[in-house]
């Protein structure tokens, strides 16, 4: 069963850092990008960060450029969201989903399977 586990959410202050955690599992699928994205309540989805499969290529939201930082660990079949110097507007819940035919990163349609998300909240 294809699956994607996403962990590591959580309340944080502003400017606390977190680490998303992304389990891929059990599909077949020649996916060739790994994309995070977060959606807040009253909001669209919306992409954060998103990497390569295969080759060493990263980006990034303008907004969150220089804070977040996107790795995989291939041995692991997990892809890490680190979040640094968190804000209240970095709230919602995160979702991390694969893509085969990816043409624009940022378009959460172009996606084929999603994990079921994990909650970030920065508060003071």
């Amino acid at each position: 069963q294809s699956q994607l586990v996403e962990s590591g959410g959580g309340s944080v202050q502003p400017g606390g850092s977190l680490r998303l955690s992304c389990v891929i599992s059990g599909t077949t699928l020649a996916y060739n990008v790994i994309g995070w994205f977060r959606q807040a309540p009253g909001k669209e989805r919306e992409g954060v960060s998103w990497i390569s499969r295969t080759e060493d290529l990263t980006n990034y939201a303008s907004d969150v450029k220089g804070r977040f930082t996107i790795t995989r660990d291939d041995a692991k079949n997990t892809v890490y969201l680190q979040m640094d110097r968190l804000k209240p507007e970095d709230t919602g819940v995160y979702y991390c989903a694969v893509g085969v035919s990816v043409v624009d990163v940022t378009d959460a349609g172009a996606y084929d399977l999603w994990g079921q998300g994990t909650q970030v909240t920065v508060s003071s």
